[in-house]
């Protein structure tokens, strides 16, 4: 039953007669011509009915075609410069497999709340298609750059029985009769898989309860977490920066036209190139100072602040050793000054905030089993994880990468909410 020909594939076929199966995008009609736009996942082409030349019953079938109808058409593919694809279809037969009646999402403009409740079939407008093959475009990337480079994927746990990213954004569970958590972070696993293999990434959905409903949050988003052996945070800014600069060359590449139908300005994505500036987060600060804002040294940044100092730049900046105070208790502290992080914050310009968030973790056993205490986090569920300073342990470090944030920054959107099928937000699980 399925078709041999898609689409997007249809230049191969040129003055042949083809059979396309899909759906009714939409259709416009005079006296004597059907335009009937064909859907069928792979793109878009227009079908070209043209009543002296077509059977009664074709012309007929087609009047009464409704938008998202299933149908089979058959015809001979012609060169059509004003098409997008530059091609389309002169149609000898038409057949309709299922007719839908009354679909909601209608060419007439619909506001994001009735779209998101329809989000099942919001996917099926262009926008939307090319917004997820860039983010497929994205995670193909992410994955080639890694296996092409020595890393090794390892899966990580999504119920897990400790907080990676803090307790106050867990998704709790039973795990007969035990607490269990939706897993914020592979990153404590990875260190493992690390020590084991020397280079390993995992990529999975992660989970954070957070009360927000700002256009950067989620409750479920996927991210790629690379963890490295004796690497420290140095070589950690190059990993970033080297992988940023592969990631979006990619997308550019291969998705340039189709950026550019969302209105999408390149040229901040053109120059993602090396080297990105790398800043201290006591200099961020004082640059902020001096822009205005009231940001005081020993507080984390907030949306705003970052965006006031990404607008300062033309590509993403690095900014590093933020106070310890603010960061994760695996966070290895400068031997130079243990006030602050070994960590680094990858900012996108254009006020899209952070993209990566990473650094180097702390690797002696005394310091880090001190950490947890003083975070008030159960030493028992981080027995195993204090094994890895008992056993070989090296100087190490990674960062974790969240692809919705990166899909909204690259595509240019105004909120995540687009940058994944099915989004979960605060108050929102439906469809």
């Amino acid at each position: 039953m399925y078709p041999g020909i898609t689409i997007s594939d249809i230049a191969r076929h040129e003055d042949q007669e083809v059979t396309l199966a899909g759906w009714l995008y939409n259709m416009r009609s005079s006296k004597t011509l059907h335009f009937l736009q064909l859907r069928d996942g792979s793109g878009i082409i227009q079908c070209v009915v043209y009543k002296p030349e077509a059977a009664e019953e074709v012309w007929n079938l087609c009047s009464g075609l409704t938008q998202e109808s299933a149908i089979r058409v058959t015809g001979k593919v012609r060169k059509e410069p004003r098409s997008s694809i530059g091609y389309e279809i002169a149609v000898s037969k038409v057949e309709l497999v299922h007719q839908a009646v009354d679909y909601p999402i209608t060419p007439k403009e619909h506001g994001v709340a009735f779209l998101m409740e329809n989000r099942h079939l919001w996917l099926r407008s262009r926008r939307q298609h090319i917004i997820l093959r860039v983010r497929a475009a994205i995670i193909k990337a992410i994955r080639d750059y890694f296996d092409n480079n020595g890393f090794t994927l390892v899966d990580c746990p999504i119920l897990t029985p400790n907080a990676c990213e803090g307790t106050t954004t867990l998704f709790e569970t039973d795990y007969f009769g035990e607490p269990a958590y939706l897993s914020q972070s592979g990153q404590l696993y990875n260190e493992a898989t690390a020590m084991a293999f020397g280079k390993t990434y995992c990529f999975g959905p992660t989970f954070r309860a957070e009360k927000s409903k700002t256009r950067r949050h989620l409750m479920e988003f996927w991210m790629v977490e690379p963890e490295v052996a004796w690497m420290d945070l140095d070589g950690d800014m190059d990993l970033a920066e080297d992988f940023l600069v592969y990631v979006v060359g990619r997308v550019l590449e291969k998705h340039e036209k189709e950026l550019a139908e969302l209105e999408r300005d390149v040229s901040f994505l053109k120059n993602v190139k090396k080297p990105f500036p790398r800043i201290s987060y006591t200099d961020a600060v004082k640059q902020l100072q001096s822009l205005g804002s009231d940001i005081q040294w020993g507080s984390d940044f907030g949306g705003d602040d970052e965006t006031i100092l990404t607008r300062q730049y033309d590509r993403p900046i690095m900014v590093h050793r933020y106070p310890a105070a603010v960061k994760a208790f695996y966070m290895k502290k400068d031997p130079s000054n243990p006030d602050l992080a070994l960590c680094v914050d990858v900012l996108a310009p254009e006020g899209y905030g952070e993209i990566v968030g990473g650094g180097q973790r702390e690797d002696n056993y005394g310091v880090l089993e001190a950490s947890i205490q003083h975070h008030g986090l159960p030493l028992e569920a981080f027995k195993w994880f204090l094994d890895l300073r008992r056993y070989g342990s090296v100087p190490h470090a990674g960062f974790g990468l969240g692809v919705e944030r990166t899909v909204a920054w690259i595509c240019g959107l105004q909120h995540v909410r687009e940058t994944i099928p099915f989004p979960r937000m605060l108050e929102k699980i439906w469809p």
